[in-house]
């Protein structure tokens, strides 16, 4: 969910969520920091309610299109993305990788959405 969250912050506001990287793992992108404050239970202290403010219509629209899907589905779709694929050459399937993800591969993922959803509302599909 959260190279979502980043890729939709590149649709909305054409600049990166975290400054963290993300990295190719076998089962989708992953920030490394979050992984470990996540593990060693320490998450919550890593946050703040000024960047919870900040980034509601981000959040919203990934909890929108994403929150519904269970893990397996919203690991299909990162393996979709050119960020994952490109951080994935060279690297078995079964392995993680500590390639990390190109900002730039990103922000290409965001046009291929951003240019998708107007042609659905174009189309009034949305």
């Amino acid at each position: 969910m959260l190279y979502f969250a980043q890729r939709e912050s590149f649709i909305q506001k054409d600049e990166p969520l975290f400054a963290e990287i993300f990295y190719g793992w076998k089962y989708g992108p992953i920030l490394k920091e979050i992984r470990i404050a996540y593990r060693d239970d320490t998450f919550y202290s890593y946050t703040d309610k000024g960047f919870v403010s900040r980034i509601k219509d981000i959040m919203d629209k990934v909890f929108e299109e994403y929150a519904n899907k269970d893990s397996w589905s919203l690991s299909r779709l990162t393996h979709g993305e050119i960020a994952w694929k490109n951080s994935r050459k060279g690297v078995s399937d079964g392995a993680n990788s500590d390639f990390p993800i190109d900002v730039e591969d990103i922000r290409k993922d965001a046009e291929r959405v951003r240019n998708r959803r107007e042609r659905l509302i174009k189309l009034g599909l949305v």
